[in-house]
């Protein structure tokens, strides 16, 4: 059997316009995506992303969960920097954090 003769392949090297992320940067961005990697999460935020701001009673019924599940969930978002809140009176109202979102997605976007 006649054996094809094999073909080195070039190197590539990866070049960056911008230099890569910093420490600190890499571990703010992995702290976002944590609380991020969940679907409830993740339906806060899209719903979110459609209203300035939403109280905590419509996202326990969008959800079908309890005010206590969503609140934990909201904390983790919120201790992330990916939303903002306010208090009036008894009740909670939530907003996207659009500047820490537009962070996300720029340093996952390719150059």
């Amino acid at each position: 059997m006649r054996s094809l003769p094999l073909r080195s392949l070039p190197l590539v090297c990866c070049t960056f316009d911008e230099s890569p992320l910093a420490e600190p940067e890499r571990v703010a961005l992995a702290d976002r995506l944590r609380a991020l990697a969940d679907p409830t999460r993740i339906g806060i935020v899209n719903r979110l992303a459609c209203c300035d701001e939403l109280c905590v009673c419509d996202l326990t019924g969008a959800f079908e969960l309890s005010q206590p599940t969503i609140s934990h969930h909201l904390k983790i978002l919120r201790d992330a920097g990916i939303v903002e809140s306010s208090r009036r009176g008894t009740w909670s109202y939530y907003s996207l954090n659009r500047e820490a979102v537009g962070e996300l997605a720029n340093a996952l976007a390719p150059a």
